[in-house]
């Protein structure tokens, strides 16, 4: 008992003289979580004045090849790392990478139709048959039979997707992939796929610019950049056959499952889970750490950057729309955080 409380003691001072020297912490990947590692960016470095942290939000894809190559000191990630890239990654940096979820958060359909100022209504056929290039038409039966009260134009849908290697495609085509057999044998899922139909923009920020300045489209984006833009973005029918708005309640329901059934690497899909109340396309976005970095002062900044945001950081969660951890996942988290080797 003596020596793990010498030791708690011993790690606690290193942290603290580690953090006590000036400290830059580079990470970059997920537009997905952007805002809400920019928010943490800026906390954090109040409460530790000497560690600057910035984040760049060049896509999932880009912050998985960026952490695999050792440009930066952490990635950010909507999908999952898959095994032949973890391999990758240690064949060049020589150190595992592992995955620590941050929060949870939803991808929305947002869409732009003049004239319609209803909140629509999305069944898993239409948004496939839409994003497979088959549903054309806003007055499609397949959309116009679940917004009965709406009156839908006979206008061509203008489809908008992501351009760049992205998370929150992942998470997209993942949930589609469930739905839809003719998606997951057509096109698949992947940060990065060939896409049947449609216009692509660079980052959340790119798709959502594009569908509010494109009359009769339609495109996918992070809740957080629906609301911070002032895009309308619909209700989608789960897997209980209710229609569910995307909320901080119905994500957190989608993660409960998953909370008591987490694997142990923390790479698990959430997306057309269980539950009446559970919104159907939500995910964890997950923290891409080296678990040994040769620079032991960015190392020991890092681990108290990762813990920081797992606890006083989750307080900044609902505000910008991202729903927190469950604590079973925070509690395993921190025991994954004592195997880094920093």
């Amino acid at each position: 008992m003596i020596r793990k409380i010498l030791l708690s003691v011993a790690f606690s001072a290193a942290s603290l003289t580690a953090l006590s020297q000036q400290v830059t912490l580079t990470g970059a990947g997920s537009t997905f979580a952007a805002p809400l590692y920019s928010k943490w960016a800026f906390d954090f470095k109040q409460a530790n004045p000497n560690v600057q942290i910035n984040y760049q939000a060049i896509g999932s894809g880009g912050g998985i090849r960026q952490v695999s190559t050792g440009t930066v000191d952490f990635g950010g990630t909507d999908g999952p790392m898959n095994d032949a890239q973890l391999a990758d990654a240690k064949g060049k940096i020589h150190s595992d990478i592992l995955h620590f979820p941050t929060a949870l958060g939803a991808v929305v359909p947002v869409y732009n139709i003049p004239g319609v100022n209803a909140e629509l209504k999305f069944t898993q056929d239409a948004l496939a048959g839409i994003y497979l290039g088959k549903i054309t038409k806003w007055n499609d039966p397949y959309i116009q039979s679940a917004n009965p009260s709406v009156k839908l134009p006979n206008a061509n849908i203008l489809v908008v997707h992501r351009s760049d290697g992205s998370g929150t495609t992942f998470i997209w085509a993942d949930y589609l992939s469930k739905v839809s057999p003719e998606w997951k044998g057509k096109v698949g899922v992947g940060a990065s796929i060939n896409w049947p139909v449609g216009l692509g923009g660079k980052g959340n920020e790119g798709v959502s610019g594009l569908v509010k300045q494109t009359p009769n489209s339609i495109g996918y984006v992070e809740l957080v950049y629906a609301v911070q833009n002032k895009i309308p973005y619909g209700q989608v029918r789960n897997s209980a056959g209710q229609f569910v708005k995307a909320s901080l309640a119905s994500v957190t329901e989608a993660a409960a499952g998953a909370a008591k059934n987490m694997p142990a690497d923390f790479r698990v899909s959430i997306t057309d889970a269980p539950g009446a109340q559970t919104y159907p396309i939500a995910s964890f976005t997950w923290m891409l750490i080296p678990r040994s970095i040769p620079d032991k002062a960015k190392g020991a900044a890092l681990k108290e950057f990762l813990k920081w945001s797992l606890t006083t950081g989750q307080n900044e969660c609902e505000g910008l729309t991202y729903a927190k951890l469950p604590k079973e996942v925070i509690n395993r988290e921190a025991a994954a955080i004592g195997t880094l080797q920093y």
